[in-house]
């Protein structure tokens, strides 16, 4: 089983996914991404549930 980083900075998902930082943060808003905080500030989220959210986007076209 290979080992993949699975948790990344907001701003990590924005320059190597290119989705934007609002978008990522809305989407833990609705809660549809995990993600670790450190009280209200969002430390990193899931890539596998921002990748989720991206192909459902894809999808509506």
């Amino acid at each position: 089983m290979a080992l993949m980083k699975t948790w990344y900075e907001p701003e990590e998902v924005e320059a190597k996914f290119g989705v934007k930082k609002a978008l990522v943060l809305e989407w833990v808003k609705e809660g549809l991404v995990r993600c670790e905080r450190d009280g209200k500030k969002i430390l990193c989220v899931n890539i596998d549930d921002v990748k989720l959210e991206m192909e459902a986007l894809v999808r509506k076209g």
